[in-house]
């Protein structure tokens, strides 16, 4: 049976896997909640399978970070063109947020969601938390050696957890100490890139596991949120979705054309990281699978696609920090009657480019949301009305982003002639798992085994 299953193509798997998780979830829908208003069973197992998986991902992603980033500096000694790289990755995340916020403002000016919404005014509250200028500088310095950071829970307990910003900081300072010092860290080195073919064999081991991640949060989602929500806000909610379609089947193909390469070949390759950050609602919890189909299936070198994959799982947001707090600023202003002027859409474009590396340290949709709204004065309870159908429309901002994360590095690389071209073209596909397991392939830029 088992030997079956690993011949079904692994974008199949996750397929059907998507559509059992809709008709589970569908039914824990129904059953409905327990006596004293808790999940049912169907909706706990659900909940629990998709946050498992989601918790796998993200354990992997901090030694993956540090261990690729290190490795990647240290390989940089070989390139000449690193400075230039960099600025092009940082030009392009804001050519194409440009682009993505142009969308989301002309879509909002088209469909005028704010007056075409029958949402209850009393839902307007105060959001908790918002996002500020300063958190990019605070974000960038580590406050330890492991980027780690607690928060007291309302019960007294204490959680960790990391700031992909301040693992990028941290390694990048690691691996430019190892170039400067030279032969004495060959050994360090060594152990750093042993450590980094360990934590890539243990995350092919969690990739086998997306159709059984897929189907719990996609079931979840739906048993947990449904659509019902949506009527009151249905034209917010597909000017949204509207806005992230032209962006990924409009403006990235384009984009790729442009450049010569083909847009249903880039679509092949980075599938796999597009369609589970829109059941996982998680960027960096996708971050392993995009840094994977990025480097293996499109063609960008590893000593690049390390860098600018990881820079843009905390940076580059299309969705979140483009065409969503455009939209939603635009419905915030139409709902309380505030007229904006050129000068505010020309802020919420200046905010959308820049703010999302602002807002790094403590990322997130809502964040996003409040800088914008404050910085154009803009009530911010205008974000508790948006709350309801937030996680449905998450999970296609977080596609959104995950896709702009592969798109930029791919074209860069194009650009600058360090494209892997050929493995481009041919396509090489993510699901055969099971037969790159047995023969063992082999990074050329690291000289060590890779899950893929």
């Amino acid at each position: 049976m088992l030997a079956r299953l690993r011949r079904v193509p692994f974008a199949a798997q996750v397929l059907l896997a998507l559509v059992v998780g809709v008709a589970l979830g569908l039914v824990a829908r129904d059953i409905g909640p327990v006596a004293d208003g808790s999940p049912n069973w169907l909706a706990s197992t659900l909940q629990t399978i998709g946050g498992t998986f989601v918790t796998l991902l993200k354990a992997l992603v901090p030694p993956l970070i540090v261990t690729a980033v290190i490795v990647s500096i240290a390989n940089l000694k070989q390139v000449s063109n690193a400075a230039r790289l960099a600025g092009q990755t940082l030009l392009w995340f804001a050519i194409t947020a440009l682009i993505a916020v142009a969308i989301g403002i002309g879509l909002g000016l088209l469909t005028e969601p704010g007056r075409n919404s029958s949402v209850d005014p009393t839902s307007a509250t105060d959001p908790g938390r918002t996002g500020g200028w300063f958190d990019f500088l605070t974000g960038l310095v580590p406050g330890n050696i492991l980027g780690l950071q607690a928060s007291a829970g309302a019960d007294g307990s204490v959680g960790l957890s990391f700031n992909v910003l301040q693992l990028i900081v941290i390694s990048v300072a690691i691996g430019i100490a190892v170039l400067k010092v030279g032969a004495p860290a060959e050994p360090f080195l060594g152990f750093v890139r042993s450590a980094l073919a360990i934590v890539q064999k243990v995350l092919w081991w969690v990739i086998l596991l997306a159709p059984l991640g897929t189907l719990g949060l996609i079931g979840n989602a739906v048993a947990t949120y449904g659509w019902d929500s949506l009527g009151s806000l249905g034209v917010f909610a597909g000017s949204v979705y509207a806005g992230l379609a032209l962006v990924l089947f409009v403006v990235y193909p384009v984009l790729l054309k442009l450049h010569g390469l083909s847009p249903l070949r880039w679509f092949a390759g980075a599938w796999p990281a597009i369609q589970l950050a829109f059941v996982s609602r998680s960027s960096i919890g996708t971050l392993p699978v995009t840094e994977r189909v990025t480097e293996q299936n499109l063609g960008v070198p590893r000593s690049y696609a390390s860098f600018a994959v990881p820079l843009g799982a905390t940076t580059k947001m299309d969705g979140c920090a483009a065409i969503y707090p455009a939209l939603a600023a635009i419905f915030v202003a139409q709902f309380f009657g505030v007229d904006l002027s050129v000068t505010d859409y020309l802020l919420i474009a200046l905010v959308s480019v820049v703010g999302s590396a602002a807002t790094a340290g403590v990322t997130g949709a809502v964040v996003m949301l409040t800088l914008t709204l404050s910085t154009l004065g803009l009530p911010l309870a205008g974000v508790g009305l948006l709350l309801a159908i937030d996680p449905i429309l998450d999970m296609g901002r977080t596609a959104v982003n995950v896709a702009g994360q592969a798109l930029v590095p791919t074209i860069v690389a194009k650009r600058e002639g360090i494209l892997d071209v050929e493995r481009f073209r041919s396509g090489r596909p993510a699901e055969p798992l099971a037969a790159a397991e047995q023969t063992g392939g082999v990074d050329s830029d690291l000289r060590a085994p890779v899950p893929a």
